[in-house]
């Protein structure tokens, strides 16, 4: 898995009122690889720079951002401590781990929880695999909706019309040559999800990588993220992936209504 690299391609659509712009400039601050410059943490949030600048002063006078004083951005102490807060002893990262744990013992790979966020997924958990050979995935990680297995269980609980505007919105960039870039083959792909119950990502987003993922539900019945095995495909077959379909449905039933 490779980490997204654009931007969010017309996230300033969404930037909507000041908190909504505070959020988004926060979490694009505090991608992994900061300190961000201004103009990069304003693009990816959708926020015009000039408007950028005023908000991003005052979330580092408050300590929710950091500046290096050479004009680059990161997360600040608050941002730090409340982080420490929420995972720190929280009972639903200690459920979602055991589980993920317990699966990743019984097919011997790696596996994760990932949810979407905004217009992407985030990895919330990894449990790696005993091999040697890995992917290039982490926590806290964003990637793609439209190339990965977790983002494909998420695209298959949107309606036709909310799923038609977010492709309008970002496009469906390739990752890989075997990326899904049409629509309607996106359509097709969705439909298999719906009917089988999982998703695979066929190296649609990283090279010599094949996952298959399972949604995970909210409290209400929404899709809001899923549970995957992720495989190397010179070590593990196609077919022995499609075997674990049930191990990881028993694993993402587990863990519905969880997070809200």
């Amino acid at each position: 898995m490779d980490s997204q690299t654009g931007g969010r391609g017309g996230r300033s659509s969404l930037a909507g009122n000041a908190t909504d712009k505070a959020l988004n400039l926060l979490e694009a601050a505090s991608t992994p690889g900061y300190p961000h410059r201004l103009g990069d943490i304003a693009a990816a949030a959708g926020v015009p720079k000039a408007s950028a600048h005023r908000i991003m002063t005052n979330l580092v006078a408050t300590g929710f951002l950091a500046s290096d004083g050479q004009g680059g951005y990161g997360p600040g102490p608050r941002v730090r401590a409340l982080a420490a807060r929420i995972t720190q002893g929280c009972e639903e990262d200690q459920v979602m781990r055991a589980e993920l744990e317990v699966l990743s013992r019984r097919i011997g790979h790696t596996v994760h929880m990932g949810v979407r966020t905004g217009d992407v997924v985030t990895l919330l958990v990894k449990v790696s695999g005993p091999n040697a050979v890995q992917d290039s995935s982490r926590v806290g990680m964003q990637l793609p909706l439209h190339t990965t297995a977790i983002g494909k269980c998420v695209l298959a609980g949107l309606a036709d019309e909310e799923l038609t505007a977010l492709v309008g919105r970002l496009g469906l960039p390739a990752r890989t040559e075997n990326s899904l870039t049409e629509l309607a083959a996106l359509h097709a792909d969705l439909a298999n999800v719906r009917e089988r119950g999982f998703a695979l990502d066929d190296e649609e987003n990283e090279p010599g990588v094949r996952c298959l993922a399972v949604p995970v539900r909210d409290a209400k019945g929404a899709v809001i993220g899923a549970v995957n095995v992720s495989t190397i495909t010179f070590l593990e077959t196609r077919e022995a992936l499609l075997g674990w379909a049930d191990a990881v449905r028993t694993t993402a039933e587990g863990l519905h209504g969880l997070l809200g």
